[in-house]
């Protein structure tokens, strides 16, 4: 079975059914129409229909197929790539400082939405572990900690021997951190019950509703589908990594990359109490990164990077087993059940991108592997730029649409990079 089928996905068994939805067939009006139904969509639907916009939501296939009901599930509420200070530096004080009070939120608003509507996705949070994989990362390591900590995130600094005890594997005897607001979901549970929350505060879902044009109507928005049209005040974009050219340039601003995970049989209950024992996730901090939570059946979840895609499953094989007997050697059989992959958007400075596009059409992108926390987060933002938020109280400062200069060459030298990435991190 190839990766990218949604059987491969192991979310695709364990998540909640779906909202019964149906295909948009006519023409209707709405104050909003929002296109795409991953976390930013279903959360900017969301929240915009609770400040009382009427709302139509529409989704090529249905809620959370795209990255959000493929990634590996950790909530992170901290950047990609910068620091704090790096904000400050970027943006002044004043901007800076509210883009990381905004950043540090972004879990917390993940898991109050999940008490809030009750939704069923196995979340945990109980923090997010961000170990050195070598000696040499510990002054970076130190380094955010104490950024995040002078700005009062409950983040907490690990010996080498506390970090060990707390990922089950001397791999990581260096040491490392963790930001207690952090944690993990099954992350298709939490798109879908996004979507069951949304339609009970009045949202007009339409799955199988690809928008294939979007062109002004007067002072609105028309969006079309094939079985008909919205017409909307205000237009949102939340296609990420699933960009089409509904408007000219977007697609070409960020980079689609496809990640690759893989979950191992659920492990017996010993081997499994032995494996990250408090029910953490980790990233460590590699550039080509390592990831590892357990699920609710104690499946042993990772992440993968093949250098080539095709024929990834068979490489995948081999690698993670490879991997998970080098971090986690307690594991006898660490042959993956599952192997799946989706796409990721990347920014180049890996830093979220918020825009207005025009007179009420917003779009946010770009989340960088921090699509969780900071999709949903971003899904608020702009429902409240869409329902009366003004331009100068928005945490993110607003991105010039800037097109990559030869995007199509930058994609297949993105794989090219993990070379690089592992190179580096190799001589760590």
């Amino acid at each position: 079975m190839h990766t990218a089928d949604q059987r491969s996905v192991l979310w695709s068994h364990t998540a909640v059914l779906p909202p019964q939805s149906h295909r948009l067939e006519g023409d209707t009006r709405a104050d909003l129409v929002v296109i795409g139904g991953g976390f930013t969509g279903l959360s900017a639907a969301l929240h915009a229909a609770e400040a009382g916009a009427d709302v139509v939501l529409l989704e090529a296939q249905d809620a959370g197929f795209g990255a959000s009901g493929r990634n590996n599930g950790q909530v992170i509420p901290t950047y990609a790539r910068h620091s704090p200070d790096d904000i400050v530096r970027l943006y002044g004080e004043e901007r800076g400082e509210r883009m990381n009070a905004w950043v540090a939120g972004s879990a917390d608003l993940v898991f109050d939405l999940i008490r809030l509507h009750g939704i069923e996705c196995e979340a945990s949070q109980n923090g997010w572990l961000q170990p050195a994989h070598a000696a040499s990362r510990m002054a970076g390591v130190r380094a955010k900690h104490d950024q995040w900590a002078r700005r009062g995130a409950p983040v907490e600094m690990l010996d080498g021997s506390r970090t060990a005890s707390m990922t089950g594997s001397d791999y990581y005897r260096h040491g490392g951190w963790m930001h207690r607001s952090g944690g993990h979901i099954q992350p298709l549970g939490y798109a879908r019950g996004l979507a069951h929350a949304a339609i009970r505060a009045g949202v007009r879902l339409h799955d199988r509703s690809p928008a294939e044009a979007l062109e002004r109507a007067g002072t609105a928005w028309r969006v079309r589908t094939p079985g008909g049209t919205v017409t909307a005040d205000k237009a949102i974009l939340a296609t990420n990594a699933y960009t089409g050219d509904l408007w000219p340039g977007l697609r070409q601003t960020i980079v689609p990359v496809r990640t690759f995970h893989a979950a191992t049989r659920p492990l017996g209950a010993n081997v499994r109490a032995t494996i990250l024992p408090g029910g953490h996730g980790l990233s460590d901090t590699r550039q080509a990164l390592w990831a590892f939570r357990l699920d609710r059946s104690g499946r042993l979840i990772t992440t993968a990077a093949p250098l080539f895609t095709a024929g990834a499953r068979t490489a995948l094989n081999r690698s993670t087993a490879a991997r998970i007997a080098q971090v986690f050697p307690q594991v006898e059989d660490a042959a993956p059940e599952h192997i799946w992959e989706g796409n990721i958007a990347m920014s180049v400075d890996r830093l979220p991108r918020y825009h207005e596009l025009a007179d009420g059409l917003f779009a946010g992108l770009g989340y960088s592997g921090r699509g969780i926390a900071i999709g949903t987060a971003m899904g608020k933002l702009m429902a409240g730029r869409a329902t009366g938020l003004s331009r100068e109280d928005l945490p993110v400062p607003e991105a010039p649409l800037q097109r990559l200069p030869a995007h199509g060459l930058i994609v297949p030298l993105s794989r090219a990079m993990l070379l690089l990435y592992r190179w580096r991190d190799g001589r760590a």
